[in-house]
């Protein structure tokens, strides 16, 4: 079980935690615990959290998330800044919404990294850390295990993210599906899973099998068992699911072997291993797709 640690601090963002909170509740293979540097915590909406003094000891595979707060009350001392930058200095990620940046700066991980922060507060955050490349309008970013996303309901999109570089694109689209999240949105597009940039449609027979496909990416699928499963024909399937997002169904599935493979390479296996995982026979397709999308 991996560990979330949401670290919280007086008029937090109801949503800003409850999004990505429900979001690993639904999840496999997650709890969660709520630290703070009071045990009584007002959110800004009037609800009153209550919160752990003592942090839970973490692991390289935990996350501490950093919810966002109403602008100009929120405030981290020194330990608890340490504490962050010291869990990623071991090798585990850190992640926040809206305003929580701002502790991710205090604690030294914005500079010289790409990040994002709502709307409103981009300027603040870009005038009081110079060093941090801030990405304007987008609703995440990613860099070197520091997770930034934009406000309020962007704090889903970027659990979501994790989820699918977790796990895989199909649990992400289960886990969105439960919460009856519409499953499209993406924060920066070399980093976001494929399962949220080809959802922006309408096509229930599409739909169904991308869950197919998002299920068993890695093994070979022939587009005659799709198009039986969808119940219609091969060239009408291939119509339908052009038309929805843009690719074939076997350029669809290329795309999730490429990206889980990236994810693979970029955490230390070797490029052979990685095509292997991903269903390639070896990496000559693989390095042939990687340099399509170059």
């Amino acid at each position: 079980m991996s560990q979330v640690v949401f670290v919280l601090t007086p008029q937090v963002h109801l949503l800003d935690l409850a999004g990505p909170a429900q979001v690993f509740s639904t999840a496999p293979g997650y709890t969660q615990r709520y630290v703070g540097e009071s045990p009584s915590i007002p959110t800004w909406q009037g609800v009153i959290l209550q919160a752990d003094l003592e942090w839970p000891a973490l692991s390289p595979d935990d996350l501490v998330v950093v919810p966002g707060w109403r602008d100009g009350y929120g405030y981290f001392g020194a330990e608890t800044l340490r504490r962050i930058r010291r869990h990623h200095d071991e090798g585990g990620t850190v992640a926040s919404v809206c305003a929580g940046a701002d502790a991710l700066g205090r604690a030294g991980l914005l500079d010289g990294r790409r990040c994002t922060t709502h709307h409103d507060l981009q300027d603040l955050l870009a005038r009081t850390y110079p060093r941090a490349g801030v990405v304007r309008d987008v609703l995440y970013v990613s860099d070197e295990r520091v997770v930034t996303s934009a406000g309020i309901a962007s704090g889903i999109d970027l659990a979501l993210h994790l989820v699918a570089l977790r796990h895989g694109p199909a649990v992400a689209a289960q886990v969105a599906r439960e919460m009856v999240v519409y499953a499209r949105r993406n924060g920066d597009e070399m980093q976001a899973s494929a399962m949220l940039r080809y959802r922006a449609h309408l096509s229930d027979v599409v739909h169904r099998v991308q869950d197919r496909i998002d299920a068993s990416f890695a093994e070979p699928l022939l587009l005659a068992e799709l198009a039986t499963a969808a119940g219609v024909s091969e060239r009408t399937l291939t119509r339908l699911f052009t038309a929805a997002t843009g690719r074939t169904p076997l350029r669809y599935q290329q795309t999730l072997r490429v990206e889980r493979a990236e994810y693979l390479i970029g955490h230390g296996t070797t490029i052979e291993a990685a095509a292997r995982a991903v269903g390639f026979g070896d990496a000559r397709m693989l390095r042939r797709l990687r340099a399509r999308v170059t």
